[in-house]
């Protein structure tokens, strides 16, 4: 027998974990953390529905926070088996999750330095420490490589173009009908810098699939165009320009973007700062691992201009900093981090931007500054939104809903079943009606906590 638990990414597009049981044996796939709305990150303080030390393997897509961010909390509480992933995941996962921790346990510290917690001593949902007894139990794994994960499983990992080391992994029961299961991650978009594009799908009898746009497609490739408008016009107001970036993935590709676009004379060049020690050192390794990156990318030896902001002390001073420049910092849904204490300083500000280029999932900072709010909650202060809030899509590492039917289209045969995941419910009904329609595939939408029988 063979079952599957959704116990996040469920009609929501964080979180992401799934548990398959198969003749007895526990493997989850993803462990990540909730972000945005209240409701959901008080999530992560509640354990699984089954004991930790039953699991028998963790298997990751990529490294992602909302795909690895809570593997401490899971080795905290009684974990002891291996972390399956990719060599890129695993070098990107050693960044996300002591950044992960430390700013946990800085966001604990300053509530009780302050007072401004409800609970008394307010605590870090995990430590440095318990990050790093997780990462000692990661294994990596080559793409295109069958590994057994347990006496009833084996994995392959392969190339989804979402993110370094990102893949969707193909799950293959071992006896009993040989049964496969694809465990889609986050899909990644074609014809992109940086990244390759997907691989093509691979024969599965279930699917789970991303489905973040799954009703809208990105805005048409402008060659930069958007971009370039922003900046210019906040050169013309004499501001800022804050972009929260997630730190590992986007920062490459604001990189790229702001290097041709200088190139090309078609914005002036300004001091551009990384302010994120995570992403410079991701930066150092997607260098390290050229060969996995577009083959474009992969031939370059140059780095696009910009100052490395290392220390806290250096960005105190930047934020203290007057005058035209781009600051790029994280996290991208600035829920924490050091672009905090850039909004915290410059959305007072009209003659500042503050420019998204990612997706912002509900109850986030983020969310709210695009939706128009007049007032951000920020270290127990209400701070005045004046500053313009401008948002890009076209630079977004998720497929749209074009190319998710894309991608589909490249399956060998159609899956038995497919299980839309990480999305809103909305729009998840959306690319339902979509598939049904033009491919007559079944598909169904599964509800947190909801367990299925798999026909493996």
């Amino acid at each position: 027998m063979s079952s599957l638990t959704f116990l996040g990414a469920a009609r929501t597009v964080t979180g992401s974990k799934h548990l398959l049981d198969i003749d007895g044996q526990r493997i989850l796939f993803d462990c990540g953390l909730f972000q945005g709305l209240k409701e959901l990150r008080q999530r992560n303080w509640s354990a699984l529905p089954i004991p930790a030390d039953t699991i028998h393997a963790v298997v990751l897509t990529h490294a992602h926070l909302d795909h690895t961010g809570w593997l401490p909390r899971l080795v905290a509480s009684g974990f002891k088996g291996k972390i399956y992933c990719t060599g890129g995941t695993f070098d990107l996962s050693k960044l996300i999750l002591a950044d992960a921790a430390h700013i946990q346990e800085e966001d604990a510290r300053h509530a009780n330095k302050h007072g401004f917690s409800k609970h008394h001593p307010a605590l870090p949902l995990y430590t440095r420490a318990d990050a790093a007894a997780a990462l000692a139990q990661f294994k990596a794994c080559a793409f295109h490589t069958k590994v057994q994960v347990s006496d009833r499983l084996e994995v392959e990992f392969i190339n989804a173009g979402h993110l370094l080391g990102s893949s969707f992994v193909l799950a293959t029961r071992r006896g009993n009908g040989g049964g496969r299961m694809l465990f889609g991650g986050d899909l990644g978009r074609y014809g992109r810098p940086i990244l390759p594009d997907p691989s093509p799908a691979v024969e599965a009898d279930v699917l789970l699939l991303e489905s973040t746009y799954g009703d809208r497609l990105h805005p048409p490739e402008d060659d930069g165009a958007a971009f370039a408008a922003v900046v210019q016009e906040t050169v013309a107001r004499r501001g800022k320009l804050i972009i929260p970036a997630f730190a590992i993935g986007r920062v490459e590709e604001l990189l790229y973007w702001l290097h041709r676009l200088e190139d090309q004379g078609r914005i002036p060049k300004l001091p551009i700062y990384v302010d994120s020690p995570m992403a410079l050192e991701g930066l150092e390794f997607y260098g390290q691992r050229r060969s996995e990156l577009d083959p474009d990318q992969a031939t370059r030896g140059d780095t696009p201009r910009f100052t490395a902001v290392e220390s806290a002390e250096e960005s105190k001073r930047l934020v203290q900093t007057p005058g035209p420049s781009i600051v790029i910092a994280s996290s991208g849904m600035a829920t924490g981090g050091r672009v905090v204490h850039h909004l915290f300083a410059e959305l007072p500000f009209e003659r500042n931007t503050i420019l998204f280029v990612g997706y912002q999932a509900a109850g986030t900072r983020g969310r709210q500054l695009i939706e128009g709010a007049h007032h951000i909650k920020m270290y127990g202060q209400e701070v005045p939104v004046r500053a313009r809030i401008a948002k890009v899509n076209g630079m977004s590492a998720h497929a749209d809903a074009g190319e998710i039917m894309r991608w589909l289209r490249t399956f060998p045969r159609v899956p038995k079943i497919t299980y839309l995941v990480h999305g809103e419910l909305p729009v998840q009904e959306v690319l339902k009606a979509r598939v049904q329609k033009e491919l007559s595939w079944t598909v169904e939408i599964p509800s947190h906590g909801q367990t299925v029988e798999l026909p493996l």
